[in-house]
């Protein structure tokens, strides 16, 4: 093989490597926690784009939100995650964060989640904050608020 040959070849593979699956994409996400990477907090339009077993497409989020509800503990949540009760009363698996951008490695702009310590965790978490996905028609977007 020649060498241009193998530098075609290299450059072939690592365009292949670098592809996945972008803001906006359902079920199974890039980089970040495994949470991130089981797509918890993807974006979706109906449940074939939530890929993780267990994992609902939650349309009462504004741009839909591939999670987990009605958990009980952190425990039944991917690691990454933790099981917080949503102003809507209901328990969610919401990913755990220090700040916006790990919210929306897998939302679009248009539907970006908070980053909020303005959460009630199921178990204690003094400290911790995690990814508030945007309520769709509800007044709960403005108490959902940054940092």
């Amino acid at each position: 093989m020649t060498r241009a040959t193998r530098l075609l070849v290299g450059l072939a593979l690592a365009t292949t490597a670098s592809c996945g699956n972008g803001n906006g994409g359902g079920g199974g996400g890039v980089g970040g926690s495994p949470a991130q990477k089981r797509g918890v907090g993807s974006e979706c339009t109906s449940q074939k784009d939530c890929t993780e077993q267990g994992q609902q497409c939650l349309q009462q989020f504004k741009g839909g939100y591939c999670g987990i509800e009605d958990c009980k503990a952190d425990a039944d949540c991917p690691e990454g995650s933790a099981c917080v009760t949503h102003d809507d009363g209901v328990n969610y698996c919401f990913l755990v964060c220090t700040d916006k951008p790990q919210c929306n490695i897998n939302r679009s702009v248009e539907y970006e989640a908070n980053c909020s310590s303005n959460v009630v965790f199921v178990e204690d978490k003094k400290g911790s904050k995690a990814c508030v996905p945007p309520s769709s028609g509800s007044a709960i977007d403005a108490s959902a608020g940054g940092g």
